[in-house]
């Protein structure tokens, strides 16, 4: 305030009209970049055709979320989740924890007040996966979180290396005899597993001018690992373990990771009817290909169900509500996706809608208890 009093009237107004300027130049630095200096991570387009855009603020028929994951910390984080919910139509979030002992004992009490509106799910313990006994030990933790109120399994993940590597270094996939007591106690206590197999193809491909996903595949890559299974592989033992246990409800999460050729889901869907797949973070993945995706959902309308697994922002789930339910066409979103290409809506029919939002969920959850 000292060092104010001796600047003039008129070196103030001069500092107020030179400061907005520079946060301006600060702001805008990027934009005036010459185009051959441009970085493929700061390219951000913005949509230029005239077409309809459609503002959706709460989904046009009730929503349960299969794909979530215990992102509110503290009470207050969990009741504004829920008053989210409320807001846009979601009438339960399954929270996918892939936890056990006292660390899933602890999210259970966290999410308490509202298990109607949370359905809170454990994980396999893996601890001594390469000593005798592991199978009775795994089970016994598994029994023990189904009582302490697990309403389902997962989210597992094998993205070609194991659910773990044992002190061995070998793999455990999911269709590893290891795993038979505990999928097979599932069936018994009727607890579905939601399992992510591999990723986007283009995690696995050259990072080069070539690779289609490349904003994205760069931050996942798997082209630079070894000793994993590739993308067709990994996918094979989700295959061979929903066949080897018909009795099991499985639910392939982000559509398998098949989106560049879902034809490979949907041979399993025709092939396993204890699979289901959800559409989990795939929007940015799939939107592109709108007629395709159209088709897609109609045939398999009873067996997708809707899930987002991209936090819990409110401003999040509307843009998943527009590429599911309108028509628009060519537009973006980049604060949930950095893909280089343009979103479509996919203008599913009601009846498709309200299987792929709720009514597919409500088949295979288990009521709150």
């Amino acid at each position: 305030m000292n060092v104010l009093r001796h600047i003039s009237m008129k070196h103030l107004t001069l500092l107020a009209l030179i400061v907005p300027t520079l946060f301006a130049l600060a702001d805008t630095s990027t934009n005036q970049v010459s185009p051959d200096q441009l970085l493929l991570k700061d390219y951000h387009p913005r949509a230029i055709h005239k077409v309809p855009r459609t503002a959706i603020t709460r989904a046009r028929f009730p929503v349960i979320d299969v794909h979530s994951h215990p992102y509110a910390k503290t009470k207050d984080q969990i009741d504004q989740w829920v008053r989210t919910m409320d807001e846009l139509g979601i009438e339960k979030t399954v929270i996918m924890t892939g936890a056990t002992g006292k660390r899933f004992d602890e999210l259970v009490a966290q999410y308490g007040q509202h298990r109607d509106r949370f359905s809170i799910w454990c994980g396999f313990d893996y601890a001594g996966s390469d000593q005798p006994g592991y199978a009775a030990a795994a089970v016994a933790e598994l029994e023990r979180c189904f009582k302490a109120g697990a309403e389902g399994v997962g989210e597992l993940s094998d993205k070609g290396g194991g659910l773990r590597r044992d002190p061995n270094g070998l793999a455990l996939h999911i269709d590893d005899s290891r795993m038979d007591p505990l999928i097979e106690k599932c069936a018994e206590l009727g607890l579905p597993i939601n399992i992510h197999v591999g990723e986007p193809i283009w995690m696995y491909e050259p990072m080069d001018r070539y690779n289609d996903g490349l904003m994205n595949a760069f931050k996942w890559r798997l082209d630079d690992k070894t000793n994993i299974l590739n993308h067709a592989e990994v996918v094979a033992t989700l295959e061979r373990a929903v066949k080897k246990h018909p009795r099991t409800t499985f639910i392939a999460c982000h559509f398998a990771n098949c989106c560049y050729d879902l034809s490979m889901l949907g041979r399993l869907l025709d092939s396993c009817p204890n699979l289901h797949a959800d559409i989990a973070a795939r929007y940015a993945e799939t939107a592109p290909i709108p007629r395709y995706m159209i088709k897609f959902y109609g045939k398999y309308q009873d067996r997708l169900l809707y899930g987002t697994d991209m936090g819990l922002s409110k401003e999040m789930y509307p843009t998943t509500f527009r590429i599911l339910e309108t028509e628009d066409e060519h537009f973006y979103d980049w604060n949930l996706f950095s893909y280089h290409w343009p979103l479509n809506g996919f203008g599913l029919k009601d009846e498709v809608l309200k299987k792929v939002y709720a009514e597919n969920a409500r088949k295979i959850l288990k009521p709150s208890r």
